[in-house]
C-alpha cells in the first residue's frame, strides 16, 4: 500500500468515525470532522501531511517512489 491511498484511507475513515461520534455521543465531534478537512486543504496547499511523515518513517513509499523503482 502507498503513502497515497493510505491518506485518503485515514482521512476518510477519521471523517466517518467522527461524524458517528457526533450523531450518537455529542455534537462536539464536529469540530474534529472540521479539523479534519482543514487539514487536507492545508495538505493540498502546502504538501505538508503530518500523518505521511509517519507513514514514511514506517517505510512506505508513495506512488511515484513505487513508479520509478519499477522502471529502473
Amino acid at each position: 500500500m502507498t503513502i497515497d491511498k493510505a491518506m485518503f484511507i485515514l482521512a476518510g475513515s477519521m471523517i466517518i468515525v467522527s461524524t458517528l461520534l457526533a450523531m450518537f455521543h455529542s455534537p462536539n465531534w464536529h469540530w474534529f470532522t472540521l479539523f479534519v478537512g482543514a487539514n487536507m486543504i492545508q495538505s493540498a496547499f502546502t504538501g505538508f501531511c503530518p500523518p505521511s511523515i509517519l507513514m514514511r518513517k514506517l517505510g512506505m513509499k508513495t506512488s511515484a517512489e513505487l513508479a520509478s523503482a519499477t522502471r529502473s
